[in-house]
């Protein structure tokens, strides 16, 4: 289906028949405190203006397990405005608290939702068949290892990390490890020891989770030489709980009494009890690619990740009790942690350890079919594969389906109209953005919200994104700098080692002085919509003509021939440089004129003449970070002549050799 961009293309149910959580929201608010609005547009404003009275809303609808001050909690809603101090100390970025002095749990509030269901389900490349975890049985889990870590001495404050895949034991370890009051983080077991160490040697961790390997596109890898070098080299460590997930764990190199086997580590019997902490007491830390120096290490609150998530899950998700979540996402992307927000709601969540494209692109697809998710989630890239491999989803049971979301990239018109195609008119699709940074995504959809191709579809709700000019101007219709002007409960609580705050103010404070700034460039229209453009520090500026890269990847990447791209501006302030192109063909193609005049003509006609690049190279494979993300400015750095040690730290990329086949390129030739 070919579509122009802002063509909708889903259009919300009235209500009734809807019946969305945001509709129940309203009711709330309408019925409790006499507010009444009329389309999701009033709403967002009223959730960014009145920033303090929604996100005490946001709690009492919820009815989040936690302590808050006598005077709010007495208060009718929405509160007065004498009260907003009490929800937030303060307006300016960094420094702001959200409910300070609050009591709250993560794990306590993810708990008290279940019913008895099925609330996790799993399914593995390394483990035949599936395992359906009842809410009792996660339970009784995540009570046993809770128990452990407290026989160890693990308290409230001390960090627990895993080097797990998306598996059911890396779910109950942060439970359990959140349920004490200590801080849990993550890496995907994909990551060498060098990405591993980069990040964990930062916070000193007193336990580690580890597996012993994996199974990916049904061949094995061992994991042994990084545990057992991740653990020789952090010395902080005082536990190492092994999974033996490939059945090889007996012969990693880890003595006692550092050494412990996850079958019978723990407690059994034992109640499991939560630690309350401070609302913006770590939760977890997330990590930044880390594509120069040390990956940033993001430290999250335990209320403002609850309560973020929650809002999140409802309201522009409409997940529920009954609903069933998926995402396909490693442990190293902040959206297992977004998907793991389902349990806050009460909704199922499905989780997956393999490879997406094996035996072929049919697997999450039947997943979906298999276990009837309602919410379905997985990036860009992907859908763009099923399209260029031919997918067909007709044969395929998916009439659960409500809802599917794509991230980690913008989605493309072709996307769109696949999605519409092969889903039919009663599925909405919701393109989103957010980020690591603040664990959630504020740019989104909404059940009373229409879908328009090429486009994402709303701000969410509490997210004051605005498009900024160079001057600091708020600008709609027209592309600008991607900002945050109000706080949100899930902005870092502080980075992991920067006493300070140098650090967090020069990663998101220094272009725009007490606003966020979150590095993306952004278009939004009058009607809230808006378009991404990709990162405002590898934009292309030719002639004047400024253009962000996702543009060029839409054209490009939509040709069957080509598989992946990569377009760098080796221009300077002061000299003109090349645009260079770097592509990725598929199997049996070779970049013949025909095929670059072809590019050429349609990056002439729907970009500029000043933008159809000087020069095309073929590549094996673009360079990514660990996350997946392309990697753009390094890039460019190392083509201007920086040595390839301060660009970029090897260990952040998930293929360090494409950056050694992008030079060996450049220099053996090009169209």
């Amino acid at each position: 289906m070919a579509l122009s961009e802002g063509l909708p293309i889903w259009t919300p149910e009235p209500r009734p028949p809807r019946d969305s959580e945001l509709d129940r929201f309203l009711d709330y608010l309408e019925q409790a405190c006499g507010l009444s609005f009329d389309s999701y547009a009033q709403l967002w404003k009223y959730s960014v203006t009145e920033t303090e009275a929604f996100w005490d809303l946001c709690w009492r609808y919820f009815e989040i397990v936690g302590d808050r001050p006598t005077a709010l909690s007495d208060a009718h809603p929405p509160i007065p405005r004498e009260l907003y101090p009490l929800v937030l100390t303060s307006h300016d970025m960094p420094g702001f608290r959200f409910f300070k002095g609050a009591r709250i749990n993560f794990a306590e509030n993810a708990f008290r939702n279940f019913q008895g269901q099925a609330s996790v389900i799993a399914a593995s490349e390394t483990r035949p068949g599936t395992r359906v975890i009842r809410a009792d049985q996660l339970w009784a889990e995540v009570s046993r290892i809770a128990n452990g870590l407290r026989r160890l001495g693990v308290a409230k404050g001390d960090r627990v990390v895993g080097y797990l895949p998306n598996i059911e034991e890396a779910l109950v370890a942060f439970l359990a490890t959140a349920s004490l009051g200590a801080i849990w983080s993550c890496c995907a077991p994909d990551f060498g020891s060098t990405s591993v160490v980069d990040r964990f040697a930062q916070i000193e961790p007193k336990v580690l989770f580890a597996i012993d390997g994996y199974v990916y596109s049904n061949n094995e890898q061992s994991r042994k030489d990084v545990v057992e070098d991740v653990v020789s080299k952090i010395p902080s460590l005082e536990a190492v709980v092994l999974v033996d997930y490939l059945g090889t764990a007996e012969g990693i190199a880890v003595a006692a009494p550092l050494r412990h086997n996850w079958d019978d580590f723990g407690l059994k019997g034992q109640p499991l009890l939560f630690e309350t902490t401070e609302f913006s007491d770590p939760l977890w830390i997330l990590y930044s690619s880390g594509t120069t120096g040390l990956p940033k290490a993001i430290v999250h609150g335990h209320g403002g990740i609850t309560l973020e998530l929650m809002k999140e899950m409802a309201f522009q998700q409409d997940l529920r009790h009954g609903s069933r979540f998926f995402w396909f996402t490693t442990t190293g992307w902040m959206m297992w942690n977004f998907l793991i927000g389902g349990l806050l709601v009460g909704s199922d969540i499905v989780l997956f350890d393999g490879n997406p494209g094996y035996p072929d692109l049919y697997t999450l697809w039947k997943i979906a079919e298999e276990f009837e998710i309602t919410a379905f989630g997985t990036s860009a890239p992907f859908i763009v594969n099923c399209i260029k491999a031919g997918i067909d989803l007709h044969n395929i049971d998916l009439s659960k389906l409500r809802v599917l979301g794509s991230t980690g990239a913008p989605l493309p018109l072709e996307g769109f109209g696949w999605l519409h195609d092969q889903l039919g008119p009663k599925v909405q699709i919701i393109s989103a953005s957010g980020g690591t940074d603040v664990c959630t995504a504020f740019l989104v959809s909404s059940p009373m919200s229409p879908t328009y191709a090429g486009k994402l579809s709303e701000r969410a709700l509490g997210a004051a994104v605005e498009a900024y000019s160079p001057e600091g101007r708020q600008v709609y219709g027209e592309v600008g700098e991607l900002v945050i002007t109000q706080p949100m409960p899930s902005m870092p609580v502080f980075l992991w080692g920067d006493a300070d705050e140098s650090r967090l103010r020069s990663s998101y404070f220094d272009t725009f002085p007490g606003v966020w700034s979150h590095g993306d460039w952004i278009r939004i229209d009058a009607d809230g919509s808006s378009v991404i453009y990709g990162r405002s520090d590898s934009t292309l500026n030719r002639g004047g003509i400024r253009m962000g890269t996702a543009e060029f990847y839409r054209i490009i990447e939509a040709f069957d021939e080509v598989t992946d791209s990569l377009v760098v501006d080796t221009s300077a302030l002061d000299r003109a440089g090349q645009l260079i192109a770097f592509l990725v063909l598929r199997d049996g193609v070779e970049l013949a004129d025909e095929l670059v005049s072809r590019i050429s003509g349609e990056i002439r006609n729907k970009l500029s003449p000043r933008h159809v690049p000087d020069r095309w190279i073929a590549v094996p494979q673009i360079p990514r970070t660990l996350n997946g993300k392309k990697v753009e400015v390094p890039v460019r750095r190392m083509l201007l002549g920086e040595p390839l040690e301060k660009v970029i730290s090897l260990g952040a990329l998930a293929n360090p050799e494409s950056l050694t086949s992008i030079r060996q390129s450049m220099e053996s030739g090009s169209q």
